[in-house]
This record gives structure tokens, sequence and C-alpha cells, in this order.
């Protein structure tokens, strides 16, 4: 009686490719290809501030001042005639290089410590949780606020600040997710083959927690970006002039809301809009690469 013979599936065949994935976000989640669309939008509005604004970052007209929007002022102007709309953009070009740089950094920790944590596990693992049990007790915004007031606003500042929040709290689920690759059948038949751990962590691990990273990432950039205009809005994000979206609607939108409604709604709706849209985009991103969710029949195939 002859054997069956299965077939042999490469693991980096059965992932997705980026056009694939990007197809399947189409069909399978049109409110996520929207967020996804939407946040490429204001990036690309981000990157391009300085030529697609139509006037200078603090370009003063007193007589134009706290005019409505109108075909010259789409977004109209504040208290000193300066163009909301040039000023929306360039803060857009802000808060992106923020979300970005600052999720980037907590990813970077997150895939350090989870992976350190997971995978070697005993003494280091005690170690390491134990440090972000202590970190964790700490209130996000009371520990931004005492960090940034002992070192200073500055962009530089809340990147790091905000990438090692993120990132030391992010840990933990990267952690669950080596954890669970650890413990594969192909991790075992491999370390029983002599395979060294950076071997096993490069060839293994690292691939195979990508889509957890992925979406890990994505969540972070939303949440940077809501923070930064939170610490705007208190006066301890990037300082003046810069015209970020907080400190639009701590200042002048604060100020002059019911004399001109669009000081307080051009940033509070594009914030509003851009972190809904990463959010939704990155709960659609989860739901097709993670496994054990309906949607990500894609990779049924390595397991």
């Amino acid at each position: 009686m002859s054997e069956a013979v299965l077939p042999v599936v490469n693991a980096a065949q059965a992932r997705p490719a980026p056009m694939g994935l990007a197809g399947r976000l189409v069909r399978e989640k049109p409110l996520g290809a929207f967020g996804g669309a939407v946040f490429l939008f204001f990036l690309v509005c981000g990157v391009f501030a300085e030529l697609i604004a139509p006037y200078g970052l603090n370009e003063t007209n007193m007589a134009a001042r706290l005019l409505p929007p109108s075909a010259a002022h789409l977004f109209g102007t504040d208290h000193l005639g300066r163009d909301v709309l040039s000023r929306v953009l360039i803060g857009a070009q802000l808060s992106m290089i923020v979300g970005a740089c600052a999720a980037a950094l907590a990813t970077l920790v997150s895939i350090v410590l989870g992976v350190a944590s997971g995978y070697f596990g005993g003494r280091t693992d005690m170690l390491i949780q134990r440090f972000v049990d202590a970190w964790m007790i700490f209130p996000d915004l009371l520990l931004l606020i005492a960090v940034i007031s002992v070192v200073g606003p500055g962009m530089t500042e809340i990147i790091i600040v905000l990438g090692l929040l993120y990132g030391i709290a992010g840990s933990r689920i990267v952690r669950g997710a080596v954890i669970a690759i650890r413990e594969n059948a192909h991790t075992h038949a491999a370390r029983s083959m002599g395979a060294t751990a950076l071997h096993i962590l490069r060839r293994h691990i690292l691939p195979n927690i990508m889509p957890v990273v992925i979406v890990l990432f994505t969540t972070r950039v939303g949440a940077a970006i809501l923070t930064e205009a939170g610490l705007s809005f208190l006066g301890l994000g990037v300082p003046p002039p810069a015209p970020t979206w907080g400190g639009m609607l701590s200042g002048t939108g604060r100020t002059y809301m019911y004399l001109g409604p669009w000081l307080a709604l051009a940033p509070g709706l594009s914030l509003t809009l851009v972190v809904y849209a990463i959010n939704v985009y990155g709960d659609a991103l989860r739901d097709l690469l993670d496994p054990r969710m309906r949607g990500a029949s894609g990779f049924r195939g390595a397991q």
C-alpha cells in the first residue's frame, strides 16, 4: 500500500504578496482600504506640505484677519491673517514625522524586549516582565508630562519618550507571539538539529511574528499622533512657531473659536480623520494577517 505524498508548502510562498494583500484588503475590508487611502493622502500632504501649501507658514496679513473659508483661503484665516490650510498642512507634516518615528522606535523596542523575553524565558523573562510591570503602573499621560517637563519640549524629545512609552508596553504583545512560535514543531526541530539561537530567531521567530509587528506599528502611529496632539494642547509638545494640530486647538482655536469656528474645526477634524483612518486600517490588517481570524485564509497554507 503506497503512502500518500503530501505537498510541501514553502512558508515564503504561503504568505501573500503585498499586491495580493492589497487586493484582499479592497475586496474583504473596504473600510480598512478607505482608512489606508486616507492615511496615504495625509502622508503625501505631509511629505509635500511646503509644495502644496498656498501660503507661507507664518505669512501674516492683518487686513485678512479671521476671514471665513473662501476660494482664496479654503480653511479661512486666523487672528493674524495666516492661512489655516497652510498651517494644517505643515501640522500634518509634523504629526506624520512624530507618529512614524515614534511608532518605528516603539516597534523596535517592543521587538527587542519581546523577543528576548519570549524566546529565552527563565530569569531573562522574569526580569524584563517585572520591569514592564513597574513601567505600566504609571498612567501614560502623567508619565509623559513628568518626563517632558524634565527633558523639555521638542520633536526629538517627544519621539524618544513616546517610543519608549509605547515600546515597553507593546513588548507584551510581541512576547506572546514569540512564545507561540517558539513552541511550534519546526522551531523544536531546528533546535534539535543544532541550530543556534541567532539562526532560529532570524529564520523562524522574526519572519513569523511580522504580521503582529506590522499591526503593532500601524496602531502605534495613530496613538503617537493623538498623544502628541494632547501634549501640544497642554503646551508640552513641539514649541511654536511650529503649527501642530494640538497647538492650533489650544491656542487660536480655543481663543477665537466663537469668532472663527474654522480655527478649531480644521485641525480637529484633520486629527480625528487621520487617527480614525489609521485605526480602521490597522484593524483590517490584523484581520487579514492573523491566522486565527476568519479573514486570514492566505496564511493557512503555512500552518
